[in-house]
């Protein structure tokens, strides 16, 4: 398959008063042309500044992208010019945020704000851009496109604003989808059409998706590839279907074991022991070793680096470390 993005070593940090706080801290990964990955992981391990990293949407007063390169078709996003980038995001590269409401403007309408997105990417006159407009609300399958192009989004269901951003990525068919949490905000139902609309959507255009959740049953109903991110770098890497049949990193285990089942009846689901630390750069040790029920000395000394296990498969931790020494010494 055709890789459009790889993204090599990167890190983002934040600046907390005279401290560097590694939000994203060496993550490395590829997007195959048409291919579905999943980002996965709890709040406030990266996932959102990965995204944001790769179409350079940070605040620039707190957060500096420290090393790394994004390519996409082989060029270096991370040294393009402002203008430049501005030519590739939302018309290459397109985004869906999570809250719809804080996405889109109250003062204008549905209509105005496709349009605009429509027109800053392609010469068309505003009777052409307000035409594909209502095609794009057909596209996401809104009710009455014809009427609800001159709405406001509060006029709009939670559900029916989310398609809207949907629309507004896809005005200039991107090859590239960032979807973040899109699904977070709406309730069950709802969520499962705005995921078979996307994959609808993937299938339609063969776009490449990068889908952000916490939630492992979108990953695996949607993707075809996952990253489990903590404490800013991915702690498991392979297909969705190796990952869940033979999940191998402790945190993946816990994610996993944290879902409710229909086949098990428990008073008590399961809760990965702590939270999540605050991490100063350099980090000296495993991320996860303060709540891991299986740390020995060497996980509080020194970081695991990401361990190869068979084809595109990645583990980060010193239990797989020793077992390929085991294995060699035998």
């Amino acid at each position: 398959m055709e890789t459009i993005l790889d993204v090599q070593n990167l890190q983002t940090y934040y600046r907390a008063g005279k401290q560097a706080v590694p939000a994203v801290d060496g993550v490395s990964f590829t997007l195959a042309k048409g291919e579905v990955l999943g980002i996965v992981g709890e709040s406030g391990s990266g996932k959102s500044t990965v995204v944001r990293s790769i179409i350079r949407l940070l605040d620039k007063n707190t957060t500096r992208i420290v090393n790394g390169k994004v390519l996409f078709h082989g060029k270096d996003l991370l040294k393009l010019s402002g203008r430049e980038m501005r030519g590739i995001r939302g018309k290459s590269i397109a985004m869906v945020f999570q809250n719809p409401l804080s996405s889109l403007n109250p003062v204008y309408t549905i209509g105005n704000q496709i349009q605009e997105a429509i027109r800053t990417h392609e010469s068309m006159s505003r009777a052409e851009a307000r035409d594909r407009a209502l095609h794009l609300l057909k596209q996401v399958n809104i009710p009455s496109p014809e009427l609800r192009l001159d709405d406001y989004p509060h006029q709009l269901s939670g559900g029916m604003q989310q398609r809207v951003l949907i629309a507004m990525a896809l005005a200039c068919q991107p090859e590239i989808m960032l979807a973040d949490e899109p699904t977070t905000a709406l309730d069950v139902t709802i969520q499962s059409q705005i995921l078979e609309l996307l994959s609808e959507i993937r299938d339609e255009l063969n776009m490449s998706v990068i889908l952000i959740t916490h939630n492992m049953g979108v990953i695996a109903e949607m993707c075809d590839r996952m990253l489990v991110m903590y404490g800013g770098v991915v702690m498991e890497e392979g297909t969705c279907t190796d990952v869940f049949a033979n999940p191998l990193h402790p945190y993946t285990r816990g994610l996993l074991a944290s879902i409710p089942s229909l086949e098990e009846d428990k008073e008590e689901l399961y809760a990965i022991p702590g939270q999540v630390p605050h991490f100063r750069a350099p980090v000296s040790s495993c991320r996860f070793c303060s709540r891991c029920d299986h740390v020995f000395t060497r996980c509080r000394e020194q970081e695991p680096p990401s361990i190869p296990i068979g084809e595109g498969r990645s583990v980060r931790c010193w239990l797989y470390a020793r077992e390929k020494d085991s294995d060699h010494g035998q």
